[in-house]
């Protein structure tokens, strides 16, 4: 859903990069509240992530492709502020070496894919959480809902910015119908992978999933084959945490995201994504504008002179995934939280 130069007009796009500024510096500030010394590692390998899963395009339906959005995926692992603060550095290394979501749209692209995305997913996911049973099944539950919603939600964004500053005269409703049709379908698949990652993650080390912090197991004992609340347990109980050292888990997951894109990103569709899909059919493309770092080295997603293409789009992946992560690191390991502001027992780990 990268939106490119010239599909909105200058005002409003003005406009949505203020909105994207004023929502960065308070991201910033609020990320020092989710990250710590242990977790700010962490946080730059789900940007590095996010950034691989996007390369991997599916197919959906007549001839359209989808791909992960990820705000939902972030939020749910490392918190909402710092969610919205993943994303958008993706976004940025998109634009500024990928040529991927037009430069004069990137305040678009941030209020669209990472500010709507997360605050919508994590609200929901938050609520959904309150009233499900208390359980690490329930997390990844209240995962695939919230990402489900977070895509049609943002289709809607794109649509009321593009019903206030489109650049072509289109009939709202036909854009709206379109949008929000084909990435209800797109949706589907990014809660897929949402709930598959944070399941993933919580069956090894579930203390390092924001969003199921503060969950608690009451204590059990197995009593004639059943199982019970311990005699004099006066409240809920932390359950035990999967006893691996969260450098192993960042290693793993690095691997992954270079696997997926120096690998796995040759075979995604080549289809026009939804937006590209829509766009093309209702005449909203008629104003496009070619990117400004069109002749980047890395532009499109391929390494310049590099004829072979199984060889020059993976290594154009490798790059991005470690451009990614070492930018991420860098923002999340500056604003995090220091040790000595965790003395206080709020800041204590919990688990599920």
């Amino acid at each position: 859903m990268h939106v490119p130069d010239g599909f909105i007009n200058a005002p409003t796009s003005a406009v949505t990069g203020v909105v994207a500024a004023g929502a960065i510096a308070v991201s910033l500030r609020g990320a020092r509240r989710e990250l710590d010394e242990r977790t700010a590692p962490l946080a730059g390998l789900v940007a590095a992530f996010i950034f691989a899963v996007q390369m991997l395009n599916f197919p959906v339906a007549a001839g359209t492709s989808g791909h992960l959005l990820g705000g939902a995926l972030a939020a749910i692992l490392v918190g909402p502020f710092t969610g919205v603060l993943c994303v958008s550095v993706v976004l940025l290394m998109q634009g500024i070496l990928f040529a991927d979501g037009g430069l004069t749209a990137l305040g678009v692209n941030i209020t669209d894919m990472a500010i709507v995305t997360t605050v919508v997913a994590y609200a929901l996911f938050r609520g959904l959480v309150k009233v499900l049973p208390r359980t690490r099944r329930s997390v990844t539950v209240a995962s695939f809902v919230a990402a489900l919603v977070s895509v049609p939600a943002a289709a809607l964004a794109f649509t009321v910015l593009y019903w206030i500053g489109g650049t072509t005269d289109v009939a709202i409703g036909k854009v709206a119908t379109a949008m929000i049709g084909v990435h209800v379908l797109i949706g589907i698949g990014e809660a897929v992978i949402t709930a598959l990652t944070v399941g993933a993650v919580i069956a090894v080390r579930p203390d390092l999933v924001y969003g199921a912090r503060g969950l608690r197991q009451r204590l059990k004992l197995r009593v004639n084959g059943e199982l019970v609340d311990a005699p004099g347990a006066s409240g809920p109980e932390p359950a035990p945490v999967a006893a691996r050292s969260h450098r192993k888990v960042w290693i793993t997951g690095l691997v992954a995201s270079l696997v997926l894109a120096g690998f796995v990103s040759f075979y995604a569709s080549a289809n026009p994504d939804g937006l590209e899909k829509v766009a093309a059919d209702k005449g909203i493309d008629e104003k496009a504008k070619e990117h400004a770092n069109a002749d980047s080295p890395l532009a499109d997603y391929g390494v310049k002179d590099i004829s072979d293409a199984r060889i020059s789009g993976g290594l154009a992946g490798v790059i991005g995934v470690g451009v990614t992560v070492v930018a991420g690191s860098a923002v999340f390991w500056s604003v995090r939280r220091r040790r000595s502001d965790d003395a206080s027992p709020a800041n204590t780990e919990t688990t599920v």
